[in-house]
């Protein structure tokens, strides 16, 4: 064979394979061509679950008229083993596709916030991003273990983002410092419901207390918006693009409490809260051993025992519920909790106790009872004054001031006033 032929034979094969392996990238851009992708960043909702808001993949296909919506963290009360594994901190959440249309009237029937952001590439990413989407959604592919900070419903959007910009975007802000910790952030979002407030910053350990990065705040549907909506990349053919090249609000919520920009002090009002009933078991012991006021001396012992089975009601679930999470479940946001010092299961102890003191006479099971209770309050104190000198270790620092400013100032009362019974022991 002459060497011209082997050369035109050659020559006649790569171009061959050119057009076989350019087919599959042509057909990724005319495809391609025809989708918009947009992020729906959805505000916050009525259940708890749905304060700190949501987010979603919108595509648009011009092609067949569809626009379908995919959202990563979705659940079911009725999956099988769904509250055990809730307990235990194992949650198994899933991807799932649908219309569009059919999710903007349900949030905006539920009067949440709707705002899509058109993001800007080149017709192959696009198509790269669909066959994503598409995979994700398949019923082998659509479960995995869901978190609240580390994955939840932003997670694999990020991972889309990142997608499109190449690795730009998280390179661009896993090193930037972020505005709050954790702790802050969700209270950001639960302030206008003080015993909820309380109660989750209660449960949640030292771990979210340290400082972390924009990458890392972008646990919230709110913060991955505003990312953005600001930041440009570079993209494969060499060009600087806007990520966002267009926000529209499709909804406004109406008479919803707002997203704080900075979370506000809590610990004031929670100290005001536990001044108010240490004053008011002070006053209560303060006129039961007054011998002015002997004819009610029994209501008040009454209400005093009442008050303290109360107290050791609440604060023993709380504690207990707290024991559980920090020792024996993947909830790891609750791991490291110095409250659980002071305030656990043993708290549950002054419900039979307090109700002893209310209802016995001048016994000694009484007098027993009172005791044990005395030391029960002393324990709650001391164990809370240790929750704050261990912060003077970096390795120890933790929010609690709201427990402490609650728990210390009626429980320094309960240690200090022995009550009247004691001293009636003492004279026989």
């Amino acid at each position: 064979m002459k060497t011209s032929t082997r050369r035109g034979i050659f020559l006649a094969f790569l171009l061959f394979t050119g057009i076989v392996f350019s087919l599959p990238a042509q057909e990724g851009a005319r495809r391609g061509e025809g989708l918009t992708l947009k992020i729906a960043v959805i505000g916050p909702g009525d259940e708890l679950y749905f304060w700190w808001g949501h987010i979603a993949l919108v595509i648009e296909d011009a092609f067949d008229g569809s626009s379908r919506f995919y959202d990563w963290g979705i659940f079911s009360f009725d999956a099988d083993h769904f509250f055990s594994s809730f307990a235990m901190g194992r949650l198994v959440y899933m991807c799932g596709v649908s219309p569009a249309d059919l999710n903007y009237r349900a949030y905006r029937r539920n009067n949440r916030d709707i705002t899509l952001y058109t993001l800007d590439m080149s017709p192959e990413k696009k198509e790269e991003i669909r066959r994503f989407a598409e995979n994700n959604v398949l019923p082998e592919n659509r479960t995995y273990l869901y978190h609240h900070f580390k994955h939840n419903c932003t997670g694999p959007l990020l991972n889309i983002i990142d997608m499109i910009t190449d690795g730009q975007f998280r390179s661009t802000y896993e090193a930037v410092p972020g505005r709050f910790t954790l702790r802050q952030h969700v209270r950001r979002h639960t302030w206008f419901s003080p015993f909820l407030d309380w109660i989750l910053n209660f449960w949640m350990g030292q771990d979210i207390d340290t400082p972390i990065t924009v990458w890392q705040e972008m646990f919230l549907p709110s913060e991955v918006g505003t990312r953005i909506a600001e930041f440009s990349y570079t993209d494969e053919s060499g060009v600087t693009r806007k990520l966002v090249s267009d926000i529209e609000v499709f909804n406004r919520s109406v008479n919803r409490p707002p997203v704080l920009d900075k979370p506000r002090l809590q610990w004031p009002r929670e100290l005001c809260l536990g001044l108010f009933i240490a004053l008011v078991l002070a006053l209560i012991r303060f006129f039961g051993q007054n011998p002015k006021f002997k004819k009610a001396e029994t209501a008040l012992r009454r209400t005093d025992g009442i008050l303290q089975a109360g107290l050791g009601l609440f604060f023993g679930i709380a504690g207990s519920l707290l024991f559980f999470l920090t020792f024996f479940t993947d909830h790891d946001y609750a791991w490291h909790n110095s409250n659980v010092i002071f305030v656990n299961f043993l708290l549950l102890a002054a419900v039979p106790l307090g109700i002893i003191r209310a209802f016995s006479g001048k016994s000694r099971r009484r007098f027993m009872a009172e005791r044990f209770l005395k030391s029960l309050w002393t324990y709650v104190f001391l164990g809370g004054l240790v929750s704050i000198l261990i912060k003077l270790s970096p390795g120890f620092w933790q929010q609690n001031q709201v427990t402490q400013a609650l728990v210390m100032p009626w429980a320094f009362v309960l240690s200090v006033f022995p009550g009247r019974i004691a001293a009636l022991f003492r004279k026989k």
